[in-house]
């Protein structure tokens, strides 16, 4: 059906008055972590030294980009990625609590595969409810404070570009209610490697389109070094 010229001058305003903004949720580098433990919420776990070069690689990447606002977790390891990139930027960084790591009764506790942590009597009482989860923070309030430091952030770079340095499992969850997806899942089929971008594009409140990128993918170590994603 053909348009008026009346309606097709509407269409025209109507699109040029709504402001597009992308939010970048950035999951940070590799961590240093010998013990090969669950370190979720735990202090004092910061980058290694590919960790690092991650977070470099991302500076790097990032640094044409219209970013106007960074936003990091209170966590080192993802203030620790969000620096390089903040220099390249010529940004101050923000913390915001709401970005942290979800909570996890197996905190300090090896979770590498065969290590027997799970078969531990005292632990079963933790799994009996894989959906809430049991053993940690419940995924719809991962989910509600993660949306709602995003959209703090994308009001704040409206008609710009914001980035947000998080975790793993927060940023999955984020996504997976976004998308419209049930929250439990399992952790292995996360789309969410080390120093990986979801990027999500905004046209004024609503999501119109959703990307993922890897760009420090050739930095990553190999899939059987890494630890149980969860608390990563």
């Amino acid at each position: 059906m053909s348009m008026s010229r009346e309606n097709q001058e509407l269409a025209i305003t109507s699109a040029a008055g709504s402001t597009t903004t992308k939010v970048h949720l950035l999951r940070h580098g590799e961590v240093d972590n010998p013990r090969g433990v669950l370190y979720g919420r735990l202090p004092n776990y910061h980058l290694s030294e590919r960790g690092q070069a991650m977070a470099e690689r991302l500076a790097q990447v990032l640094a044409d980009r219209d970013i106007t606002v960074l936003v990091t977790s209170p966590l080192e390891r993802a203030v620790e990625t969000g620096a390089p990139i903040a220099k390249a930027l010529d940004l101050q960084p923000d913390v915001d609590d709401e970005l942290i790591e979800a909570a996890n009764v197996f905190e300090g506790l090896p979770f590498g595969v065969g290590d027997g942590s799970l078969r531990r009597p005292r632990h079963w009482r933790y799994l009996r409810n894989p959906f809430r989860p049991s053993w940690g923070e419940p995924y719809v309030e991962i989910a509600a404070r993660m949306r709602s430091a995003m959209d703090r952030a994308r009001q704040a770079a409206a008609g710009h570009e914001a980035l947000l340095v998080s975790h793993q499992l927060p940023i999955w969850t984020l996504r997976s209610a976004i998308e419209g997806r049930r929250l439990w899942h399992d952790p292995r089929k996360r789309e969410c490697a080390l120093a990986s971008l979801t990027t999500f594009t905004y046209r004024d409140d609503a999501v119109v389109s959703l990307a993922y990128s890897e760009p420090a993918a050739d930095l990553a170590p190999d899939a059987g070094q890494q630890t149980f994603p969860a608390g990563a």
